[in-house]
Formats: structure tokens, C-alpha cells, sequence
């Protein structure tokens, strides 16, 4: 590991399409995310909050500026060399689950195994473990239908570390979720956080899901309006077992 920031964004641009009709989704974006960090990334529709995201799980370049992870810049890969980075390093939660319907969730899980060209021992082993550490011990045989939205994204988030992934990207994890089963999603990232080191980065619009995160930043207009540090995440609220109330905030 090189040492500084595990992320880095230098003056990022976006830009999609040209001339008259070109939007510049991203107007130089400077962030600077350190390895064990929770991250909550919010904004409102079009600040570019979702672009941003899009840029750190390397599924999109920036048009100018630098984008460095682990000290590599990641602007000059190749595709095949980004997708190897997102396969090793990154794991994804999604809002919508994206589960194989008529897939257990032991299956699921071990998907991204699959691709990695690992025996069926260890894809089987490493799935099993990681839907023990979210929860869903003894459910491993159960099909998506079968599970409800809670149990389904917790499958979600058992398929994204099993690769055992240094950063976790979630996008708006809890958007389909009751408040109560909201709260336990993110009591389990905050473990995954703080038990287990993984550097966890979210989009949400959620005030009361980013109280959990250890950092709020504010995307408005394609660059970073404000960047907090939050002194009294949710998450220690949970493990202290009082009841959750959104953090004040100050400035970082």
C-alpha cells in the first residue's frame, strides 16, 4: 500500500456530449478519502453526486483532472485494467438489489467468485461466510422471492464482500427499505466499517441514514459544496444500544 489517501480525485471534469448540447456533469472535484473512512455522499438530483460516485467505482473516466487510487492514477487504465481494479478492490451495493431472481442467495454470493475463476469449494466456503457475517446464516438456499427487501439487500452486500474488498461503493442502499429495516442495513455497513476496516462510501438522501457515515460531503452543481466531519456518527449510538438521532455536523 502506498502511503496518503487510498482515494483521490485532483480537479475532476465531466463532460458528456459536445458542442451546443455537451453537460458538464463535473466542474473540478478535488476529494481526498482516506482507508477506513464512511463516507455519505449527498446532493440533489443533477449535482453530480451520482457521476461522482460513477468515477470512484471506475465504472466511468473524467474528461480532465486526475483520479488516483492507491496512488495509481486511474485515468490512464484500460478498460480491462479498470474492470481488474473494480474486481479486486470494489465491491457495490445498489438501491435495487440486482439479484438472479431465480438464484439462491448461497449462489448469488458467490457470482462474483464465478468471474474471479475460483474452485466451487472456495466460492462456496467465502459465500457461506459472508452471508453468515450479514446475518442470513441458515438462509443460504433461499431464492430472492423468498427473502424480504431487508434480507435481500443483506445478500446484496454478503455478494459484495466476499471478494473482500477494500472499498464498499453504496448507492442509496436503503432507498427501498422501512425506516427499521433501513436502520439495520446501515447498522450493518457501520460494522463492516469498524469491524472490519472497509473503507465505505454512499450516496443517499437520507439525512438520517448519512448521520451514520464518519464524513458528509454535499455535491451542488458538479463540485463539492461543503465537506463534514460528523463527531457523533448513528452508528455508535446503535453500539452503545441508545436510540439513533441525527448528528450535528461540523466543519472538517
Amino acid at each position: 500500500m502506498s502511503e496518503g489517501p487510498l482515494i483521490q480525485l485532483k480537479g475532476v471534469t465531466k463532460v458528456y456530449g459536445q458542442g451546443a448540447t455537451a453537460l458538464q456533469a463535473l466542474k473540478g472535484v478535488d476529494l481526498s478519502i482516506t482507508a477506513g473512512d464512511f463516507v455519505a455522499i449527498m446532493g440533489p438530483s443533477g449535482s453530480g453526486k451520482s457521476t461522482a460516485m460513477n468515477m470512484l467505482g471506475c465504472l466511468d473516466s473524467p474528461t480532465t483532472g486526475e483520479y488516483l487510487f492507491n496512488g495509481v492514477h486511474v485515468e490512464t487504465l484500460s478498460r480491462d485494467q479498470r474492470a481488474l481494479l473494480r474486481r479486486r478492490f470494489l465491491g457495490f451495493v445498489f438501491q435495487g438489489f440486482n439479484l438472479l431472481a431465480r438464484t439462491s442467495a448461497q449462489e448469488n454470493v458467490e457470482l462474483p467468485l464465478l468471474y474471479r475463476g475460483e474452485s466451487a469449494k472456495a466460492r462456496h466456503a467465502a459465500a457461506t461466510k459472508a452471508l453468515a457475517s450479514v446475518g442470513l446464516q441458515g438462509w443460504e438456499h433461499h431464492t430472492p422471492a423468498e427473502l424480504s427487501g431487508g434480507q435481500q439487500q443483506r445478500v446484496a452486500i454478503a455478494r459484495a464482500i466476499v471478494t473482500e474488498p477494500a472499498v464498499l461503493l453504496a448507492d442509496e442502499p436503503t432507498g427501498n427499505l422501512d425506516t427499521q429495516r433501513s436502520r439495520e442495513i446501515m447498522e450493518l455497513l457501520w460494522g463492516l466499517n469498524v469491524d472490519h476496516g472497509i473503507t465505505v462510501l454512499m450516496v443517499t438522501h437520507e439525512a438520517d441514514m448519512a448521520a451514520y457515515a464518519k464524513r458528509i460531503v454535499h455535491f451542488i452543481d458538479g463540485v463539492v459544496d461543503s465537506d463534514t466531519r460528523n463527531p457523533h456518527p448513528a452508528g455508535l449510538h446503535e453500539a452503545a444500544g441508545a436510540p439513533v438521532a441525527p448528528a450535528k455536523l461540523e466543519t472538517a
